[in-house]
């Protein structure tokens, strides 16, 4: 597949796995597992292209069970699953990329699952930008979360290297200059 058929089919994907298992006649199990030989079929695709877009999504979006029969998305789901992560210490700083329209809101109130499970956070600025990039100009956000740790806020690390916590109240946030 070319690029454009890999970023389609892994928004098709990502659509269904976290978001509307319902609308190819999919449940999840309750770990957010799917077939992956319904899902092949459900979706009119091979299981080659399906393992292309598993291997080659620079997000490591998607995961395979340990037996490659079941397949599910590593974080970003809307629907009720729980991806069994333990809790993790994380890096001292982790960053949150935005933009600035929704910065009176994160200062206000802080930042929210809004429809997913969790909040996101990356490990790195740069990944952070790239994350706030797609929809409009980027702003990063430091997360202290070291302190958030300290006091008792969880933490996990999904699959695919995302840090997960329900929450992060504005007094551990920072804008990155």
């Amino acid at each position: 597949m070319n690029e454009k058929q890999l970023i389609r089919l892994s928004k098709r994907l990502s659509r269904h796995l976290r978001h509307d298992p319902a609308a190819l006649g999919l449940t999840l199990s309750p770990d957010g597992w799917a077939p992956v030989d319904k899902l092949v079929r459900a979706l009119s695709i091979t299981r080659a292209e399906l393992d292309e877009v598993v291997e080659k999504n620079n997000k490591r979006r998607f995961a395979f069970d340990e037996t490659g029969t079941r397949i599910r998305a590593s974080q970003g789901h809307s629907v009720p699953i729980d991806l069994g992560l333990p809790d993790a210490t994380p890096p001292d700083v982790l960053y949150h990329g935005t933009v600035s329209s929704s910065l009176d809101a994160i200062f206000h109130e802080g930042l929210r699952p809004m429809n997913r499970h969790a909040v996101h956070l990356s490990a790195t600025p740069e990944t952070a930008r790239t994350v706030g990039a797609r929809r409009g100009k980027p702003v990063i956000l430091r997360i202290d979360a070291a302190t958030m740790a300290a006091n008792g806020h969880a933490f996990q690390l999904s699959a695919n290297g995302v840090w997960l916590t329900a929450s992060v109240p504005p007094p551990y946030l920072t804008r990155v200059p």
